[in-house]
């Protein structure tokens, strides 16, 4: 479990519990997150389905000497319920795993976990099967409703199959076990979409970043500090980069988590191909980059003036498209590894709008259409590119806002509270693993499965 905040510790002792429950208060619990050496579950996980995932899901946690139980009927606690709707054609074929998913809710234990695991709507195979289509689709919106339903921190989230891709895919088996565990904590009503059997397990997965360099952007304070943390707790080293002004934070980072400090402004027309140098000459290679550093200038459209559009435009999109435009160019040349993986900050706010934010959300939904354009580029040698957007993140920037706002805020989600850096993070670092190369060109949001946008 991770620090709390007030109200939340507030509502889960004895007093304040039974005030709460009195008068119908929310009442968030702390969320398990995850530590090295974590089991993906500490209990029985429950498999529904007789389908070729159903089977393989049940195969592949068996080999890792999970409980795994394959009768809905049992009374008994569960930690997750893993339910396969890979082989539906029709939406009446729902009924008896949904069913069988119902009566097993009861037993579900705080912070479990419920997978669905289903096929592509989006698959052209399919294109003109209304059946088929319809199915899936169905399994989508049961999966976000149910996630509302989930409580005590428990989340819901789907694997969708691309055409011909099956669980036993790198990226398959990557996104179960991001969904099991902790590392998801605050993703719900979510999905990730597994494109194609790319990619490789790897030899240990509590350190899947193992020889990997990557340059994080924004790394001195907040979600970069996170990032970094992560991905070096995973086993990548870090080139950590920020503006000077940011200097003293960033070298503290970087010496904590044993990667090398980088002060530069990444609006330099030059800045990606320095980083490559700066790479070549350290390490001699480069595995990923991970766009985090972003800033806001909020102010209503009617406000606003040149200098707030273009400088937040300078920094939060056309450094990343620039940067990435530079390293992509020497893809294959040496230094930057034909597997190369990208992340980058999006934000909720690009996908649903907020207001006075009319140039973030620009950038960010900016960021959205970069991870989709690059996508099939970097598919070509194995590499991938994916955006994550988080939703109400506890930083220094939402301790700064006014009380009654931030308080609103936190309790606007499915886990009526708010998530922190190390959520954002932990997204990141999967994205990054030679194991989720199958995960490409999509957007994944750690929101708590917000009521802003879908």
């Amino acid at each position: 479990m991770s620090p709390t905040d007030s109200y939340t510790r507030f509502v889960n002792r004895p007093f304040g519990k039974q005030v709460a429950k009195t008068i119908g208060l929310p009442r968030p619990v702390p969320l398990r997150r995850h530590t090295q050496g974590d089991r993906l579950a500490s209990g029985s996980i429950l498999v529904i389905g007789e389908s070729d995932a159903g089977n393989t899901v049940a195969e592949q946690l068996w080999a890792e000497s999970y409980d795994v139980r394959r009768d809905p009927g049992l009374k008994q606690k569960f930690s997750a319920i893993i339910v396969a709707f890979d082989d539906a054609a029709h939406p009446s074929d729902l009924s008896e795993r949904v069913l069988q998913v119902s009566a097993a809710l009861r037993g579900l234990e705080p912070n479990g976990r419920v997978i669905t695991i289903f096929r592509d709507p989006q698959d052209s195979s399919i294109s003109s099967d209304a059946n088929r289509i319809a199915v899936r689709h169905s399994v989508e919106g049961f999966t976000r409703s149910l996630a509302k339903e989930m409580r005590f921190g428990a989340t819901t989230n789907g694997i969708i199959l691309g055409q011909d891709v099956t669980m036993a895919a790198p990226a398959a088996l990557a996104a179960l076990r991001f969904f099991l565990s902790g590392r998801s904590a605050y993703v719900a009503g979510q999905f990730l979409t597994v494109s194609s059997s790319a990619g490789a397990v790897p030899a240990d997965w509590d350190t899947p970043l193992a020889d990997m360099v990557i340059v994080v952007t924004g790394a001195a304070r907040g979600i970069g500090e996170a990032i970094s943390e992560t991905l070096a707790r995973d086993g990548a080293t870090v080139i950590g980069v920020d503006m000077p002004p940011a200097g003293e934070a960033l070298t503290t980072v970087m010496n904590r988590v044993g990667g090398i400090a980088v002060q530069m402004d990444i609006t330099d027309e030059n800045a990606g191909n320095e980083l490559l140098r700066m790479a070549e000459q350290r390490f001699g290679r480069l595995d990923g980059i991970v766009h985090n550093a972003g800033i806001t200038r909020d102010k209503l459209l009617a406000n606003m003036d040149a200098a707030r559009w273009d400088s937040l435009i300078a920094v939060n999109i056309t450094a990343p498209l620039r940067i990435n435009e530079q390293l992509l160019a020497a893809l294959g040349q040496g230094v930057v590894a034909e597997n190369f993986r990208i992340t980058a900050l999006a934000s909720t706010s690009g996908i649903a709008g907020n207001r006075g934010q009319t140039n973030y959300a620009a950038a960010k939904a900016g960021i959205m259409g970069m991870t989709q354009a690059l996508a099939g580029q970097l598919a070509k040698t194995g590499g991938s590119i994916n955006a994550v957007a988080p939703g109400f993140i506890e930083t220094a920037m939402t301790d700064a806002m006014p009380a009654a706002t931030r308080e609103v805020a936190r309790r606007m989600n499915s886990l009526q509270q708010g998530g922190r850096p190390v959520d954002v993070a932990e997204a990141i670092a999967l994205f990054h693993t030679d194991a989720a190369a199958g995960i490409n060109g999509t957007t994944l949001r750690v929101c708590g499965q917000s009521m802003v946008g879908k």
